[in-house]
């Protein structure tokens, strides 16, 4: 109740804000009643001291401008644009340093593709303190998080926790919205290892990180050692062995001449030919012999090794704990065709 308090509060200051942006919430909710939120920014004079963007791909990073973009509500609400097709965008700002341990986080940001998107990435990551000019899709981050399309193959909405130095993507799927209005995404990691994914305040999603990601090995494996015994009969049905083959099945010609042909009367055998009638499908024939089936009395089931204890298998309680020093919100996209259109907020006090 006291997060999605915290939600509710967060989304409809937003929402009545920046309708026609990207919106992005950064925050670690304490108590209903005291939520801390560690970033803001709305893109007003002087943004451009407050972000960097990268030079990590050089010429082919993209320009941006601030606008409210095509349809808005207010003409002085402005988020950024990406501005050139086939371009990268790498954008960060510092933020605050904190650590998710013993707490629930709330990533919140809401997303405009005004372009119709057809191929790019609108997600959002965190990540610790780096050199931002360099910032980029090699830059180590904590969190990925936000939509990714791609034609009609791609379309799914990302969840990655960076654990012990290695990227862990969600295993379940999650369909993006693909229209062109605003929508919010929203993720919630809790300290007792479980996490919930909104859409427009919506669950899509949710479960656990030990079962929706690899970061834990299971407790149990299938043991490598062992083997199908020799006698293990998986078949379910076998060959009859009181069903003989008939006498004389395989004299059963496959194809006949046809009885009711006749040679056409202006046939004639010197020019054409000796007269043969054509050849029919025989309907005695009944193709390859084979017994008829029974039930195997035999049958076993399909083998499975047994399961024996995981020798890697090492707990963590707090595999939530992804965030360990913050520095970093940033934005690092793809985009085949511009005019995604970005605005962050992110308040100190929200409830």
């Amino acid at each position: 109740e006291e997060r999605d308090e915290f939600v509710r509060t967060v989304c409809r200051f937003a929402m009545a804000r920046w309708s026609a942006a990207m919106l992005a919430v950064l925050g670690l909710m304490l108590v209903a009643a005291n939520a801390e939120v560690f970033f803001q920014e709305d893109f007003t004079a002087g943004w451009e001291d407050r972000w960097v963007q990268s030079k990590f791909k050089t010429s082919d990073e993209g320009p941006w401008e601030t606008t409210p973009g095509k349809f808005y509500g207010d003409a002085e609400n402005k988020g950024l644009k990406t501005m050139t097709d086939y371009r990268w965008y790498d954008l960060s700002a510092k933020t605050p340093s904190f650590n998710n341990k013993g707490k629930t986080i709330v990533l919140q940001y809401s997303v405009k593709h005004e372009q119709n998107l057809d191929c790019g990435g609108g997600y959002i990551k965190l990540a610790p303190t780096s050199d931002q000019t360099k910032w980029g899709g090699d830059a180590d981050y904590s969190i990925m998080f936000g939509p990714d399309i791609c034609g009609y193959s791609t379309k799914r909405v990302h969840v990655i926790f960076t654990y012990k130095g290695k990227n862990h993507l969600i295993k379940r799927e999650i369909k993006p919205e693909t229209d062109e209005l605003t929508h919010i995404y929203t993720l919630i990691v809790k300290p007792d290892n479980t996490y919930e994914v909104q859409i427009d305040l919506k669950k899509v999603q949710s479960g656990s990180l030990y079962e929706d990601w690899d970061m834990i090995p299971p407790k149990q494996i299938k043991d490598p050692k062992a083997s199908k015994p020799d006698e293990w009969d998986e078949r379910e049905e076998i060959d009859d062995p009181e069903d003989k083959k008939p006498a004389g099945y395989d004299d059963i010609a496959k194809q006949i001449v046809d009885p009711s042909a006749t040679k056409p009367d202006d046939w004639d055998d010197e020019s054409d030919g000796e007269w043969e009638a054509p050849l029919i499908d025989n309907p005695a024939f009944k193709g390859e012999w084979s017994a008829k089936r029974i039930t195997n009395k035999d049958y076993k089931g399909k083998w499975v090794a047994p399961d024996i204890d995981n020798p890697d298998f090492v707990d963590d309680p707090e595999v939530y704990n992804v965030v360990k020093d913050n520095g970093l919100v940033g934005f690092e996209l793809w985009q085949v065709s511009s005019m995604c259109v970005l605005c962050v907020y992110v308040c100190r006090r929200c409830v």
